[in-house]
């Protein structure tokens, strides 16, 4: 069981709302209860129950203020743009000892602590929040006490696994687990159609490149072994795998994924720099 403070998420979109999920599990406990805000009531409906009080702005304007008002651990959802704005009309109501987290790309702890005089720290979670999988980033601004981290951490797990890193490695982090799940999925749509290709049905072949991932992936983490390895145990030598794992190298697949991930990066800093 994990005991959480009183929280509130300004945003319950899609992250928001993923990790909202999380928070709901039956092995997490918020003392003090969740409040959540929405632009719309269709939205913030979708989100009201039992454990969580949920507004919508258009019909509550004041409704970020009365969320965050008693909360311990504040979540910022917004949009990027949004996020200096929303912090700005939220100073004066947030608790002297809430913890202000944004997960929102390119804005620095720096801009956060300008306005707000809390703790502050980026989070950089990725889609497989949805499903209780999620790799988040976290970085600390320079006024998050060693508690505070650990408390943002305990937040995280509710949705996966958290990883602290140095802020000015967000940006790196965001192009290997944040992108990372749509690599997965093209690699799998691409290999999905391949299989198409060679006479098998889109069902048949949706069922065998899922479930080849999919046990792929758990032998990976429950052998704890070198992926190098775990390659090497299924080529045989002079064997059909050795055949296509050549090709593989023929066409620079390791240089194609740090092109690929240094495109990435690039963007992320011109994100960052307001491009």
């Amino acid at each position: 069981m994990t005991t959480l403070p009183s929280i509130a998420i300004i945003g319950a979109g899609a992250m928001g709302g993923a990790i909202l999920s999380g928070l709901l599990s039956p092995d997490v406990e918020v003392e003090g209860g969740i409040r959540v805000t929405n632009r719309t009531e269709t939205k913030a409906a979708l989100v009201r129950g039992p454990r969580v009080e949920s507004f919508a702005l258009e019909d509550t304007p004041d409704g970020n203020e009365r969320a965050v008002r008693g909360a311990r651990i504040v979540l910022i959802g917004v949009k990027p743009a949004m996020v200096p704005d929303t912090l700005a009309s939220l100073a004066d109501a947030l608790e002297p000892d809430a913890l202000v987290i944004s997960i929102a790309a390119g804005v620095t702890t720096q801009t956060m602590e300008s306005l707000v005089r809390n703790p502050v720290l980026r989070a950089m979670p990725n889609t497989p929040a949805i499903v209780g999988r999620a790799v988040t980033g976290l970085a600390a601004g320079s006024r998050a006490t060693e508690a505070d981290r650990a408390l943002a951490r305990a937040f995280f797990e509710t949705v996966g696994t958290a990883v602290e890193v140095p802020e000015s490695q967000i940006d790196a982090l965001s192009t290997v687990s944040g992108s990372g799940p749509a690599y997965v999925f093209y690699f799998v749509e691409e290999f999905t159609t391949a299989a198409i290709g060679l006479g098998f049905t889109p069902e048949e072949a949706a069922l065998l490149v899922r479930e080849t991932f999919l046990g792929a992936m758990q032998l990976l983490v429950a052998s704890g072994a070198d992926p190098a390895e775990l390659r090497r145990q299924v080529t045989s030598p002079k064997g059909t795998t050795e055949r296509a794992i050549a090709v593989f190298q023929d066409a620079d697949l390791a240089g194609l994924f740090a092109r690929a991930t240094a495109a990435a990066l690039a963007r992320a800093r011109e994100l960052a720099a307001g491009a």
